[in-house]
């Protein structure tokens, strides 16, 4: 009788497991990044935060400049992910020895460390490209004013040669950018979020509305609006993550886990003998 009783809890344990990896799969499965690079990459950068160009993740945006130049770049980063930004420089035939450098910004402007990757390289003379990457810190949904965590928003890349000879000001050169997102999922998720995305980006667009007629000054000159980079499927609430899977997974084992210790501790429901006199 015995043995019956733990063969059944065997088999509904076994059975709540499998229903919980079903369930868990999906979650997890929904977590992986996906890159959806468009066909129009861009093929020139900004040259400041103002006139940063705007990229998608997973796509792949080319320049050419100036060894000198400032070259700058924005992209949005939702929380719990993790950018990934990698950059390659096509040096001229005959140059001196060079260092190129990446930076990474938040949406207010904050230098965001690296957690690891070539941030800062330097090439030999004649060196025909040099290829430089920044993992970033995870992106938090809230974090202490005080703090310099990476919040959701937009992020601006910028890429540099430091240090150049003068005999190499003005050379050109080629660029190439791309970034990458790894999702953490659940084991970076905080309770709380922002009311709204780091998203100050400036891009600069005409002043005439789509009819061609003016807007506002009526002189047709360029304003000022906000960046209308946003990942795909818009900005997370900062609410849901995978924990909660994982939360009410451990919830039914532990349930599951005294219903088994009942049904092996309890009697079998009948004496095991007649009191006398009965």
């Amino acid at each position: 009788m015995r043995i019956t009783r733990v063969t059944r809890v065997t088999r509904v344990l076994g059975t709540a497991l499998l229903a919980l990896g079903l369930a868990a799969g999906p979650a997890a499965a929904d977590s992986s990044p996906s890159a959806s690079p468009s066909d129009d990459a861009p093929t020139e950068a900004g040259t400041s935060f103002r006139t940063a160009t705007e990229i998608e993740q997973g796509q792949r945006a080319t320049a050419t400049g100036s060894t000198g130049d400032y070259l700058y770049w924005s992209f949005a980063a939702d929380a719990g992910q993790r950018p990934t930004v990698r950059a390659k420089v096509k040096l001229p035939a005959s140059h001196a020895r060079q260092t190129w450098q990446i930076d990474v910004y938040d949406g207010l402007r904050r230098r965001q460390a690296c957690q690891y990757g070539a941030q800062t390289r330097t090439v030999a003379r004649g060196a025909a490209s040099v290829e430089l990457a920044c993992v970033l810190r995870t992106v938090r949904a809230w974090s202490e004013p005080w703090a310099n965590d990476p919040l959701p928003g937009t992020y601006y890349i910028r890429l540099t040669a430091v240090g150049l000879p003068v005999s190499d000001l003005g050379l050109p050169i080629g660029a190439e950018v791309r970034v990458d997102s790894k999702d953490i999922g659940g084991a970076a998720a905080v309770d709380g979020s922002l009311a709204q995305p780091l998203t100050p980006g400036i891009a600069v667009t005409s002043g005439k509305s789509d009819d061609g007629s003016d807007d506002g000054d009526g002189d047709g000159k360029k304003s000022a609006v906000l960046s209308g980079i946003e990942p795909d499927g818009g900005w997370s609430s900062g609410w849901w993550s995978d924990r909660w899977v994982w939360t009410g997974a451990g919830g039914v084992l532990a349930a599951l886990a005294g219903i088994g210790g009942y049904a092996l501790t309890r009697g079998s429901g009948r004496p095991s003998r007649v009191p006398p006199g009965a």
